[in-house]
C-alpha cells in the first residue's frame, strides 16, 4: 500500500506564504505524477498543481504565478509553495499520486492515492 502524509496547512493573513509537504511512503517503485488539489466548503475538489516523472509541471490559472510545486526525487516528497495567498486558496488542500507499487505479489499502476488533507484559511 501507499501512504500520503500531508503536512504543512494553517493559518496565515492574505499576503502570506505557506508551504505544503506531501510525502509518499510504502512499496513504491515509480512514481509517475503527484498533483495537489483543493476542496472548499460546498464545492467540489479541484486540482491546483500537478508534477509529473518527465518534469512538467502545470497550474489552474488561479494560482500561476503564485504556486510553485516541486519535488524531492530522495525523500518521495511533493511541496507546494504558496506565495501571496488570497482569502479565496482557503480549502483543504488533499495530495495525490500517481505511482506503481508493489500490491500484495502484484505490482499494479494507481492514480487513486491520497493524502488526508490540510486545512489552508487566509484571513482579510
Amino acid at each position: 500500500q501507499v501512504q500520503l502524509v500531508e503536512s504543512g496547512g494553517g493559518l496565515v493573513q492574505t499576503g502570506g506564504s505557506l508551504r505544503l509537504s506531501c510525502a509518499a511512503s510504502g512499496r513504491i517503485l515509480h512514481l509517475n505524477a503527484m498533483g495537489w488539489y483543493r476542496q472548499a466548503p460546498g464545492t467540489q475538489r479541484e486540482l491546483v498543481a500537478t508534477w509529473s516523472s518527465n518534469g512538467t509541471t502545470a497550474y489552474t490559472d488561479s494560482v500561476k504565478g503564485r504556486f510553485t510545486i516541486s519535488r524531492d526525487n530522495a525523500k518521495n516528497t511533493v511541496y507546494l509553495q504558496m506565495t501571496e495567498l488570497k482569502p479565496e486558496d482557503t480549502a483543504v488542500y488533499y495530495c495525490n499520486a500517481d505511482c506503481t507499487a508493489v500490491d500484495g505479489h502484484t505490482i499494479a499502476r494507481s492514480n487513486d492515492y491520497w493524502g488526508q488533507g490540510t486545512q489552508v484559511t487566509v484571513s482579510s
